[in-house]
């Protein structure tokens, strides 16, 4: 019993330190996962300000670009006007020269003007000449003034709307990104759940193998302790069965001196009845016939004793034959009895060992069923955490870039609003000539 509650023990031990290196074990596999959700985190904050970064290195660098295209368009069209100016100008001039040449033909032609008449002709052409010319000149100055403005108001709104575009890209381009990353943290918690059940379930295998080990170990133990306590009892029985035939003929010498010593009593007994009998049938009869009663009654006890010896005899041999039958019934019954109770004990062990093996599978399918439950619930709330970011992801897109279009709505209908108000009506179709890149 001793060496069996030592091996209790020892299995005790053994399922503890099992149990504490599978929990070591798996506080070292959330310890690991933890780190990689974080370390996912963090790539994905690097990757949202590289991001950020970008964008605003790209944004300062179409603003610059726009600001030098802009430059370049006005520089082109203060150019083109310069030009057209200077055109306006030279033919100015020739007509101017060509209308007085006409005068002065005009006026030669009629030699009979005096000479003071033909110059304050000439004088107050070339006054209307030059005021025209001058009116002309001023009207194309505000013509060119007025396409400059509107057409630097026009390159002002399409900047605006370039910058909203370029706007609209990077914000899909950031919300396509949180959405890649938020996508790949989603899978790396799946992957992570099913590594997590992997383990679980291998956890749970090798505990109930475990168990099932050391109990299949402690009922082997078990049947081994009752067959050796089945023989010992056996074999004391046979001992005592051995030292009880060995003792049988003492104590049938006992029992024979016992049916002896009777014999010998009765015999004295009889002998004092026969000489009490003799004495009084000698008293009572003749003495001639003394001769014959006594030879009567000398066989008469001859005969009784032999009677006697024989039924000694008898008693000696029934003696004999009962004792013998009653050890070996005896004997037969105590075997029997033990041989039954042994078996029933073997039985309850058995019955016992079952009832363990049964409790124990039992045990096993609450373990698994739980085991499963817990897998199964802890799946559905990473499910619903899944939904539920990635529906407030698509809120926030959906807000984020509903948010961005009103603004450049409000900016574009303001920006507008000033243009018509400036008299510049709508600026959305104006054409501007190309960079020359050769």
């Amino acid at each position: 019993m001793s060496g069996y509650k030592r091996m209790r023990r020892q299995h005790q031990k053994q399922l503890i330190a099992l149990e504490n290196r599978l929990k070591a074990e798996m506080d070292e596999h959330r310890l690991r996962l933890q780190k990689e959700l974080e370390t996912q985190a963090n790539n994905t904050y690097i990757e949202l300000e590289r991001l950020a970064k970008r964008h605003a290195a790209q944004t300062d660098k179409e603003m610059k670009s726009a600001a030098s295209e802009e430059r370049r368009i006005q520089q082109q069209i203060v150019a083109q006007q310069k030009k057209e100016l200077t055109g306006f100008l030279e033919n100015q001039k020739k007509e101017y020269r060509i209308c007085k040449e006409k005068i002065k033909e005009e006026m030669n032609e009629d030699p009979c003007t005096p000479k003071e008449e033909k110059q304050e002709r000439l004088s107050r052409h070339k006054e209307t000449m030059q005021r025209s010319q001058a009116e002309e000149e001023a009207h194309l100055l505000a013509q060119q003034r007025l396409v400059y403005d509107r057409s630097c108001r026009a390159l002002k709104r399409r900047t605006l709307v370039k910058r909203h575009e370029l706007e609209q890209e990077q914000l899909r381009e950031e919300l396509n990104k949180k959405r890649t990353q938020k996508e790949m943290e989603h899978a790396l918690m799946i992957r992570q759940d099913e590594s997590t059940q992997d383990m679980e379930r291998r956890q749970l295998q090798m505990l109930q193998k475990l168990r099932i080990e050391l109990m299949r170990l402690q009922h082997q133990t078990e049947l081994e302790n009752q067959e050796e306590y089945n023989g010992r009892r056996q074999r004391e029985l046979h001992r005592k069965h051995s030292v009880e035939q060995r003792q049988q003929p003492r104590n049938l010498k006992t029992l024979e001196m016992q049916i002896k010593k009777q014999f010998q009593d009765t015999c004295k007994v009889q002998n004092k009845q026969y000489k009490a009998l003799k004495n009084h049938q000698l008293e009572v009869s003749p003495k001639g016939d003394h001769k014959t009663i006594l030879k009567s009654l000398k066989e008469e006890q001859t005969r009784k004793l032999a009677v006697l010896a024989e039924q000694y005899e008898q008693s000696i041999n029934e003696m004999m034959a009962s004792q013998a039958m009653r050890l070996e019934a005896e004997q037969e019954t105590e075997c029997q009895a033990l041989k039954q109770q042994l078996k029933q004990e073997m039985e309850l062990l058995d019955a016992y060992q079952r009832k363990t093996q049964s409790q124990m599978e039992t045990q096993y399918e609450r373990e698994q069923q739980k085991l499963e439950q817990k897998v199964s619930i802890r799946r559905a709330h990473l499910e619903q955490k899944i939904e539920e970011e990635l529906a407030a992801l698509q809120k926030e897109r959906t807000e984020r870039i509903k948010h961005l279009l009103e603004r450049q709505d409000r900016e574009i209908n303001t920006f507008d609003t000033e243009s018509r108000s400036l008299g510049f009506g709508s600026l959305g179709s104006l054409d501007f000539p190309k960079e020359d890149n050769r």
